[in-house]
């Protein structure tokens, strides 16, 4: 299965983290001004969506992390092999 972005798992580990339910994240998201519901959370989350340049920077804006932290960790090797991997690895 390939999944539609590589953020999910990082955003529900650092939504977890802050104690926040996905509808509270919602919320806090629409406050800040992306217009999206508990069911968008989850579907980031789910890797079931694809995450464009401007929904990642609110994300990372409100969960006050720098963007490259939404992104998993790579390790040293091939960029090919790693990406393979992104496309069909659930974290």
């Amino acid at each position: 299965m390939r999944f539609k972005n590589n953020i999910g798992p990082q955003v529900r580990r650092f939504r977890c983290a802050r104690g926040w339910f996905q509808s509270a994240f919602a919320v806090k998201l629409q406050l800040a001004g992306f217009d999206i519901s508990r069911g968008g959370v989850s579907k980031i989350e789910n890797r079931t969506v694809f995450v464009d340049d401007k929904k990642l920077l609110y994300l990372a804006e409100t969960l006050k992390v720098p963007v490259q932290n939404l992104f998993p960790a790579r390790r040293a090797g091939r960029l090919h092999e790693f990406m393979e991997k992104l496309e069909t690895t659930r974290f």
